[in-house]
């Protein structure tokens, strides 16, 4: 029985294949605004509803990002860097204060470079860490402004409703229990 509660059900796959590329292809959408993406907001969104099965739309959407763009050094960063979001978007995911999650996610896009940076410490060394991650200071801060208005805006109100299409789908397919974290009802 407890192996049953890790496997994902046809509607979970379908599901979580369909959020990682509509999520992809968002960021693609917006493209033109510089490190404004809805990236954050909806690895944030993963993770309070899905939990640990926020992993599978996350590698979706990385694994898209690879087929698009190909390998290149900034991908090793997209392997773990979601993953830091994920975990830090699970552990307030009682929080319902629409400014909480628009700081965090703020928050995660201004540190963004310095966590991609360890990636750069063993290519080019310390010195090469450091004068990459300052480059993109820049970049940074227009990715914590993005990242703060996104969620600030779209964060509660797609959680709910993430939450409840989660809810019916799950009863519609016989699951009679819900994933941890997530309410009984809306």
């Amino acid at each position: 029985m407890r192996r049953r509660a890790h496997r994902l059900s046809l509607g979970e796959v379908t599901l979580f294949g369909v959020l990682g590329g509509m999520t992809f292809a968002a960021k693609v959408v917006m493209a033109g605004l510089p490190n404004v993406e809805p990236v954050s907001l909806m690895v944030m969104l993963f993770a309070v509803v899905f939990g640990w099965k926020a992993v599978f739309p996350i590698y979706v959407y990385v694994l898209l990002e690879f087929v698009l763009y190909g390998i290149q050094l900034w991908f090793i960063n997209y392997l773990y860097v979601w993953l830091v979001l994920a975990a830090a978007a699970w552990l307030l995911r009682g929080m319902s204060s629409p400014l909480g999650w628009a700081m965090l996610s703020g928050a995660f896009g201004l540190l963004f470079g310095l966590l991609c940076a360890p990636v750069y410490l063993f290519t080019a060394g310390l010195h090469g860490a450091i004068v990459w991650w300052v480059n993109g200071v820049a970049m940074d801060i227009l990715h914590c402004a993005g990242n703060f208005v996104i969620a600030l805006g779209l964060f509660v109100p797609m959680r709910r409703l993430l939450e409840r299409l989660y809810r019916e789908m799950l009863g519609r397919h016989g699951g009679d229990k819900l994933p941890p974290g997530l309410p009984p009802s809306i």
